[in-house]
C-alpha cells in the first residue's frame, strides 16, 4: 500500500499562470517549482517563451497563431500532468477561449487543471517591463502587445487570483504553494 505522500506526488495536474506580459507569471512559476521539487515532487515548468522559441517558432502573434500555441502549450501540459507531473504553465494566453479549450482536453482527460491569474495591472508591468516589450511598444518598434494594443481578456473566474503589486516573489509563491496543498497536489 501506498503512503498518502506518495499518493499526492503521483497525481498530477496543470496549473496555467495567466497574466499580462511581466506580470510574474515566470519568475512565480519557477520559485515554486523548485519548492515543490526540494520536497521530490515531480514538477516541470512550460514557459511559454521557451515553448515558442523550440515548438512553434514558425507561428507569428496573430490570434489564429497565439491560439495554436496555446493549444500545442495545453497538449504538452495535459500530457505530462497526465503521467503524474506537476506542471506550471506561466503562459499569456490572452484569449478566453484558447484556455478554455485547454481546460475542455484535460477535462475529456480526467486530468486536473487549474488556472491562476497572476493579476498585476498593465501600469506595473509596463514599469517593470522584463524583456523590454512595452518600451518597444512605446517607441513604435513594436506591435501587437498583449493589453496595450492587442487584448488581454481577463479570466472571470480562475481557480485562483494572485496579486502581485507591491508583494515580494517569496509571498506570492508561499501563496500559490498554499493553494496547491490545499489541492491535494502539494
Amino acid at each position: 500500500m501506498r503512503a498518502a505522500g506518495a499518493a499526492a506526488r503521483e497525481h498530477g495536474a496543470t496549473v496555467w499562470l495567466t497574466g499580462l506580459p511581466s506580470a510574474g507569471k515566470t519568475t512565480l512559476a519557477r520559485a515554486v517549482a523548485e519548492r515543490l521539487a526540494a520536497t521530490g515532487r515531480r514538477v516541470e515548468v512550460l514557459d511559454g517563451d521557451e515553448i515558442r522559441r523550440h515548438l512553434s517558432q514558425e507561428l507569428g502573434f496573430s490570434r489564429a497563431d497565439r491560439h495554436t500555441n496555446v493549444l500545442r502549450i495545453g497538449f504538452v501540459a495535459e500530457l505530462l500532468a497526465s503521467h503524474g507531473v506537476l506542471v506550471l504553465a506561466p503562459v499569456i494566453a490572452p484569449y478566453a477561449d484558447s484556455r478554455e479549450a485547454v481546460r475542455k482536453r484535460h477535462e475529456a482527460n480526467g486530468t486536473t487543471y487549474l488556472e491562476v491569474h497572476v493579476a498585476t495591472p498593465v501600469e506595473v508591468c509596463s514599469v517593470r517591463d522584463v524583456k523590454g516589450l512595452y518600451a518597444r511598444q512605446a517607441a513604435g518598434e513594436l506591435t501587437g502587445l498583449t493589453g496595450v494594443d492587442d487584448p488581454y481578456e481577463e479570466p472571470t473566474a480562475p481557480e485562483l487570483r494572485i496579486r502581485t503589486e507591491g508583494r515580494p516573489v517569496a509571498d506570492t509563491a508561499a501563496g500559490l504553494h498554499r493553494f496547491l496543498v490545499e489541492r491535494g497536489l502539494a
